[in-house]
């Protein structure tokens, strides 16, 4: 969703966007809780993946909502995330792999 729905938007267009800005939040809280209960065996195979800051980010946006920088979300929907999405699909697809 945060890819799909930003891809063409302009960072005035994103900050002006209050409901896309609440929608791309909640999806870092998801994405940074979802990140905080992956097992540490997990995040040692896969040390590339930024686990850490994906939590981080979450508490950021969970706890201090007021202090949120829209830049940082904006570098970061730029610039990292579609790495984190492309390595994340290594992950899945290979423990898939492993499961069958």
């Amino acid at each position: 969703m945060i890819e799909s729905q930003t891809r063409h938007l302009s960072f005035e267009e994103f900050q002006e966007n209050e409901i896309l800005v609440k929608a791309v939040l909640y999806d870092f809280i998801v994405i940074g809780e979802a990140a905080i209960r992956v097992d540490a065996d997990v995040q040692q195979r896969y040390p590339q993946i930024p686990w850490r800051l994906m939590g981080d980010l979450r508490n950021v946006v969970a706890h201090q909502y007021f202090q949120v920088n829209f830049n940082i979300i904006w570098n970061t929907i730029r610039y990292n995330f579609p790495p984190l999405v492309s390595q994340l699909a290594v992950l899945l697809a290979e423990n898939l792999e492993e499961q069958e």
